[in-house]
């Protein structure tokens, strides 16, 4: 079973950036227990021309397909990178994307999928795409997740830290961020984009 498709940072990710964001989730509890396909399976960033050649380069890939390669080592048993280059209005732009190749169609649906945000010719965020960023740009620090002493409803989703006046700073549950804190945690640059529904 694979994940939603979804951006997870906006932008055009740089090299620190990149490595940081190839594993998102190296913080989560019981690492290596079970399947953490649906976790990576879907996520996909933006790159710069110059990530997508070095990354080209590292390794001999496991398949080339027109403009698009798939890394040969694997971050689960099936989700591996997959990088493309795509034509969006008349301009070539790079993108990496964890696929679940046990799934035949998962690339050509990123690659349809990468098209499609990306041809939207206004700019603006959905609130997943928001949190995401969010997550994405938070340092290991201040994030996290819900360990034995929330609620167990609450146990293992993502936390980040926030702070507060009066109560100074505090975890609060990723999903829970009112648009006030989201806007509070986005670069000046982003928090003012609008919905893309309602663009």
């Amino acid at each position: 079973m694979t994940s939603s498709i979804r951006k997870v940072f906006q932008g055009v990710a740089t090299r620190p950036q990149m490595f940081r964001m190839f594993d998102r989730h190296v913080q989560r509890p019981n690492r290596w227990d079970g399947d953490a396909t649906p976790l990576y399976a879907g996520e996909w960033f933006e790159i710069a021309e110059a990530e997508h050649d070095y990354m080209f380069e590292i390794l001999p890939p496991l398949w080339i397909r027109g403009s698009m390669f798939a890394m040969r080592e694997f971050l689960t048993s099936s989700v591996t990178s997959v990088f493309f280059a795509l034509r969006i209005d008349d301009a070539i732009r790079y993108f990496h994307a964890y696929c679940d190749l046990s799934d035949k169609t998962s690339v050509e649906t990123m690659r349809v999928a990468i098209i499609d945000r990306e041809s939207c010719h206004i700019r603006a965020m959905t609130r997943d795409e928001r949190l995401e960023h969010i997550w994405s740009t938070t340092a290991d620090d201040y994030r996290g997740y819900a360990g034995a002493r929330w609620p167990a409803a609450a146990r293992g989703k993502r936390t980040v830290l926030l702070y507060g006046r009066k109560e100074g700073s505090f975890l609060k549950l990723l999903e829970d961020l009112t648009n006030d804190e989201i806007a509070a945690k986005l670069p000046v640059q982003l928090r003012h984009l609008p919905s893309p529904i309602a663009a």
